[in-house]
């Protein structure tokens, strides 16, 4: 610190948690919660999110900016504020928004060996790897891990779990983004290369005690969180009603429909909807045009027994939480996970 002053310490107190943690001026919430080892929900880090929301109690804060769509103005008028971007100048007292939906899994970090890979889609990687090392690793469907690639030891990347949480063998949908990490996997990663990977992470999981019907919408790889939700639904063998929106440019963005199909024949409870935003040339069967909000505002007059699972880019992401809401879903029951683009947040199927 500039002349020699030195860093006050300060007491974080998570109401609820037997005691305090030692933080420094100017640490945000998060970061001191996170170095003192007390499991938090958080993903982007950044005020993008939304994911770690807390309620203020008391203490000396300063919020740094955020995201219009991770907090908004009603929310902070009840005194939520994003852990991520709160810098503490006192000692603070926070409480979690909501116990019932913070679900913990052991921390892992793990060698991992590619035992398969395949293009899915002309941009779109499929990884499937084996745990050699550091597991078990359980999760939540619809969470995601942090995963690191020899090539660039350096720049770990968010990417969410494609599989299931039953299935020993972790699958990922990547997006390969010109210039970004995903788009070396194809020529610098073969099988048998080592993966790091650590987690699990993320608040946009499927929440099993909901009983009532489900609404999963995804744009490109946002697939990958969105087949773990629905793989672990049918697994279950509810008869809840679940209607998909995969939503994409053109028809040679759809992946996966096979499996959709099979999984729809055999469970008349689930919906398939495919969605082609720029159609051209050939356009397969049972294809509908136009945004993936469309359809599904075509498709519902109101939506209040629903919970919704979103994943995708932000932009379709935000835009179907705004109609979801405004068809009369409860904002507590939307969750959604956007795959930013290097350097808005989290790279859940990107760079």
């Amino acid at each position: 610190m500039a002349g020699g002053a030195s860093v006050l310490s300060l007491q974080l107190l998570v109401q609820g948690d037997p005691q305090a943690v030692t933080a420094d001026e100017g640490d945000t919430v998060l970061a001191a919660l996170l170095r003192a080892g007390v499991g938090f929900a958080y993903s982007c880090e950044a005020g993008n999110c939304g994911t770690c929301k807390c309620e203020y109690v008391s203490g000396d804060i300063f919020e740094l900016e955020y995201s219009e769509h991770a907090l908004l103005p009603g929310e902070r008028d009840k005194g939520v504020i994003l852990a991520c971007r709160t810098q503490m100048w006192g000692d603070t007292v926070i409480r979690r928004v909501s116990d019932e939906a913070f679900v913990m899994h052991p921390s892992r970090v793990m060698t991992c060996k590619v035992v398969e890979k395949s293009m899915l889609t002309h941009d779109i990687v499929r990884l499937r790897l084996g745990i050699e090392a550091g597991g078990p690793f359980t999760f939540s469907a619809g969470q995601f891990a942090k995963v690191t690639f020899e090539f660039a030891p350096d720049r770990p990347r968010d990417y969410s779990m494609a599989n299931s949480p039953a299935e020993g063998v972790l699958e990922f949908h990547l997006r390969c983004v010109p210039g970004g990490i995903s788009a070396q996997i194809p020529d610098r990663l073969a099988i048998g290369d080592r993966v790091r990977v650590s987690g699990p992470f993320g608040t946009s999981y499927w929440r099993e005690q909901h009983a009532g019907p489900l609404l999963l919408v995804a744009g490109g790889s946002g697939m990958a969180p969105v087949r773990s939700i629905l793989a672990a639904v049918l697994a279950k063998g509810t008869a809840q009603p679940v209607h998909l929106y995969f939503g994409v440019r053109a028809e040679r963005d759809v992946y996966g429909e096979a499996e959709l199909r099979d999984w729809a024949a055999r469970h008349p409870n689930l919906h398939i909807h495919i969605v082609l935003s720029e159609a051209a040339g050939v356009v397969a069967p049972n294809r509908r045009l136009g945004l993936v909000t469309d359809a599904v505002r075509a498709d519902f007059s109101r939506l209040e027994q629903f919970n919704a699972y979103l994943a995708g880019p932000p932009v379709m992401v935000e835009a179907a939480a705004e109609l979801i809401g405004a068809l009369g879903m409860a904002r507590r029951d939307i969750h959604a996970d956007a795959f930013y683009a290097t350097g808005e947040g989290p790279l859940k199927g990107g760079a």
